[in-house]
């Protein structure tokens, strides 16, 4: 059986606890930080004047190579931590830099629109 295609949900949105624990996702930042000893990446999003941080658990992806401060795109699941954090599983982690970031926005805005209108005409 295959997992159910991940989501779009913006990086303010995980922080937020939008997401439910094991759902399946899709997010995008830029690769800040890179810990190999405990397969852990950092993306970073910029939304307003905020800084939003998402961790990525990538033990599923590995080798790959890291580009710091590139765009990446990630598919996975998310789980909550006892700490109170969440963590994204990686099951696809896409390095997509050079892509139109506010456009990507904005398609996202826009099939979350399409997909609520067609959900309520049903």
């Amino acid at each position: 059986m295959l997992p159910k295609p991940g989501i779009y949900y913006f990086p303010w949105e995980l922080i937020a606890g939008q997401v439910p624990d094991g759902g399946s996702l899709r997010t995008f930042g830029r690769l800040g930080l890179y810990d190999m000893t405990q397969s852990r990446v950092t993306l970073m999003a910029q939304h307003g004047s905020d800084q939003h941080q998402v961790l990525v658990c990538t033990k599923l992806v590995e080798p790959f190579q890291a580009q710091v401060g590139s765009l990446y795109i990630v598919l996975g699941e998310l789980e909550h931590q006892k700490d109170g954090g969440a963590v994204v599983k990686a099951r696809v982690l896409t390095c997509v830099e050079g892509m139109n970031l506010p456009l990507l926005e904005q398609a996202i805005r826009e099939q979350r629109t399409y997909q609520q209108d067609r959900d309520s005409s049903q």
